[in-house]
């Protein structure tokens, strides 16, 4: 019986985000149980196009990713793969007609990382972050809204900026990985090697301003969706309280975590105001 792959599949989507994100696997759990394996079929597409770019150093990784985006062809044409994790998400991608266009952008950032390495102007910028994160988000917000194309566009550019906020968190934590062992350099006009005090400032004034627009969104969720993306915003604000109060040096050297037990108090926090309805 196909269900019983199904299941399968959705299993290891759920092993993938698990154990590749605690922080994010543990904000999924938040979500209403009606929606939460579709969060968990999205993320594990998402993580493996990234890891194929970012840690197959030892593999032919162009070679890799076109297999990868052959076998994804094929999943979303017939409703079917035999890889468990293309075949959890065309699940979703079907059943929530998320836009062929949103995969696109997504597939074609992660192909940019193969070859491109520096990002000179705020344009560029733009449009990787639009493909790498901003769809990602949009892709969610299909399932949160549950088919509704009204609410969809309501909350679309919320949603964005969202996911806009988080990947620049990951790139700002991120720093020395990115820079020393891939050599890459995301944000623009800013050289990373003399990274100061003032660059770093205006990196953390653009994400506070995605973050604001982003809440702005979260509070008009559905309910099944709400306490999960709050979960996951207060996590990522408490990476950037953080990261503000690292000296730039500290930045380019060390990767700022949260630890476990502090991320154990947000939860609590959280679900307070949750059910205070003081988000």
């Amino acid at each position: 019986m196909k269900s019983i792959f199904d299941n399968v599949s959705f299993d290891c989507s759920v092993k993938v985000t698990k154990a590749y994100s605690t922080s994010f696997s543990s904000a999924v759990k938040m979500l209403a149980p009606s929606i939460r394996q579709d969060i968990y079929n999205i993320y594990g597409f998402v993580r493996f196009a990234d890891e194929i770019v970012d840690t197959f150093h030892d593999y032919d990784k162009e070679a890799l990713f076109s297999q990868f985006e052959n076998e994804l062809s094929l999943a979303l044409s017939q409703k079917i793969s035999l890889n468990p994790i293309l075949n959890s998400f065309q699940h979703t991608v079907n059943k929530y007609n998320i836009p062929m266009e949103l995969i696109d952008a997504f597939m074609n950032s992660m192909k940019l990382d193969l070859h491109k390495s520096v990002y000179t102007t705020v344009e560029e910028y733009n449009q990787y972050i639009y493909g790498s994160a901003d769809v990602v988000g949009l892709m969610c917000l299909k399932v949160f809204v549950n088919g509704n194309d009204e609410k969809y566009e309501e909350l679309k550019h919320s949603a964005m900026r969202l996911g806009s906020a988080f990947q620049k968190v990951n790139f700002l934590r991120d720093l020395k990985a990115d820079y020393e062992d891939l050599s890459r350099t995301y944000f623009p006009n800013t050289d990373l090697s003399r990274l100061d005090e003032a660059s770093k400032q205006q990196i953390i004034n653009e994400i506070q301003a995605d973050f604001d627009a982003g809440f702005e969104g979260i509070q008009k969720l559905p309910l099944e969706a709400k306490f999960g993306v709050y979960t996951a915003y207060i996590y990522y604000k408490k990476l950037l309280s953080k990261l503000k109060k690292t000296p730039s040096v500290e930045i380019k050297n060390t990767r700022i975590r949260v630890p476990d037990y502090e991320k154990v108090g947000l939860l609590a926090k959280c679900y307070l105001n949750y059910r205070l309805n003081i988000l």
